[in-house]
C-alpha cells in the first residue's frame, strides 16, 4: 500500500464517484511509484480500460495464478497530477445579504419572453440524483455494449464512443445482444482474409446497420435448426408407431419430448418397448 500515490489521486477528480472508488482502490495495491498493482478486474473492467485508453494507467507485465494470470498495471503519476483538483477554488464574492434569491429577477427579456418561473437554486430546478437501481441498470447496460463490441475483430475498431452509441441504439430498438454478437462473427468469418482496405471499421458497419445481414443469417440458421428439430422428431415418432428395432437408441428425455409435444402417446410407448 501506497499513501504518497493513496494521497495524491485523492485530490483529485477522476470524472465520477465510481471511477474515484477505482482508482483509489488501484492506489491501494500500488507501490511508491505507482507499479506493481495486480488484482482482478471483475466488475471495474470497463473503468479500467477507460483508464488505459487515457493514459491513466499502463500495463507492466502479467503475473501468474492458478487461472491463468492476472495483469500488471502502474498509475501515471504525471497524468493524475494534470486532472484537475478536488479542492474548489477560494473565490471571493464578498459579503451580501440574503444571498439566496427567493425569486427570479425581473431584468431585461429577450424578444417579450420572460425567463424560468424559478431561480436556479429554487427546489424544484434542483434535479433528484439518480436511484442506485437505475445506475446498476446503465452499469450493466454500459457492460453489455463493451461485451459486443469486445466481439468485433480488434485491428477494425474505430471511434470507439460512436460505435458504443450506435450498438446501444441497436439494443434500444429491439435487437438482442447475442444476436448482434452472432452477427459480428458472421462478418468476422466473411471478411477473414481480407485486406485492411476491403474490411469495415466499427463505426461505418454499425452505422450502415450491416449486423442486418448477419441478423438475416442467423435466423435463416436458426429456421434451419428448427426444421431438422421437427424433421428428427417426426422420425422418432415413426419408429415408435412402427415399433422399429430402433426404438432402442431412443432415450427418456426424447421420450418424455415426444409425448408433451403429442406425436405420440404413453400408450404407444409402452407398446414399442419403451418406459413412458
Amino acid at each position: 500500500m501506497s499513501w504518497r500515490i493513496a494521497n495524491e489521486c485523492a485530490e483529485r477528480r477522476f470524472g465520477s464517484a465510481a471511477r474515484k472508488q477505482i482508482i483509489m482502490f488501484l492506489a491501494d495495491k500500488a507501490s511508491d511509484d505507482g507499479s506493481g498493482i495486480w488484482c482482478s478486474k471483475g466488475t471495474i473492467q470497463r473503468t479500467i480500460i477507460d483508464f488505459l485508453r487515457e493514459g491513466i494507467l499502463i500495463e507492466t507485465g502479467r503475473r501468474h495464478c492458478k487461472n491463468g494470470y492476472t495483469v500488471i498495471y502502474r498509475i501515471v503519476l504525471e497524468r493524475v497530477a494534470a486532472l484537475d483538483p478536488t479542492a474548489e477554488p477560494d473565490i471571493e464574492t464578498g459579503v451580501t445579504v440574503n444571498p439566496v434569491q427567493p425569486e427570479p429577477g425581473t431584468g431585461s427579456t429577450v424578444n417579450g419572453v420572460r425567463g424560468s418561473r424559478w431561480t436556479p437554486n429554487h427546489p424544484k430546478t434542483i434535479h433528484k440524483p439518480p436511484t442506485r437501481r437505475r445506475e446498476a441498470a446503465a452499469e450493466v447496460e454500459d457492460f453489455e455494449t463493451e461485451k459486443i463490441l469486445a466481439a468485433y475483430p480488434e485491428d477494425r475498431i474505430r471511434d470507439r464512443r460512436t460505435t458504443l452509441r450506435l450498438i446501444a441504439a441497436a439494443e434500444k430498438a429491439g435487437v438482442e445482444p447475442d444476436d448482434l454478437k452472432q452477427a459480428i462473427k458472421a462478418y468476422a468469418n466473411e471478411s477473414e482474409g481480407y485486406t485492411r482496405s476491403k474490411v469495415c471499421f466499427s463505426d461505418n458497419w454499425f452505422k450502415m446497420r450491416r449486423w442486418e445481414k448477419g441478423l438475416a443469417q442467423v435466423q435463416a440458421d436458426r429456421e434451419k435448426a428448427r426444421e431438422a428439430e421437427a424433421k428428427g422428431r417426426a422420425s422418432l415418432a415413426e419408429w415408435i408407431h412402427e415399433r422399429h428395432p430402433l426404438c432402442r437408441h431412443i432415450t427418456n428425455r426424447q421420450t418424455e419430448d415426444l409425448i408433451a409435444s403429442k406425436l405420440v402417446t404413453p400408450e404407444q410407448v409402452c407398446a414399442a418397448g419403451l418406459q413412458s
